[in-house]
């Protein structure tokens, strides 16, 4: 059974790392992506959405998984916006009518992915738990 590591029982800088620096690289990486093919940016969101629920199960619930997943989608959205401008390539995507609006955009799916994981995590502890008074 996956048991992570909590986030909040992490040293200060895995934690900035973790939930930072890391959707930062993600987000930039997405950047690129979006200027170059958007079948691979498709598939690579699709990626980073499976990843945003499985970080969900280093919190209590779906609550803390929120929290982490709303800064750290808009890290997310504010990565992919500057590494696109910096490379300069026309989005193949849309990014819509005001692409700012995008980071928080990002930053709502980032939270309700998120804590879809931390939700799934302590449903999973709670029947682990009621298994075990059984």
């Amino acid at each position: 059974m996956y048991e992570p590591v909590l986030f909040r029982d992490r040293e200060r800088p895995a934690q900035i790392v973790i939930g930072g620096v890391i959707p930062a690289i993600a987000g930039a990486i997405a950047g690129i992506l979006v200027g170059a093919s958007s079948g691979a940016y498709w598939g690579y969101a699709a990626l980073i959405a499976v990843a945003s629920v499985v970080a969900g199960f280093e919190h209590q619930d779906g609550w803390g998984g929120a929290d982490r997943g709303l800064v750290a989608g808009a890290i997310y959205g504010v990565g992919l916006l500057v590494a696109h401008a910096i490379a300069g390539t026309h989005a193949l995507v849309s990014l819509g009518s005001f692409p700012p609006f995008l980071a928080v955009v990002t930053a709502i799916a980032g939270m309700l992915l998120t804590a879809l994981g931390g939700w799934l995590a302590r449903s999973q502890r709670e029947r682990r738990a009621a298994s075990a008074t059984e």
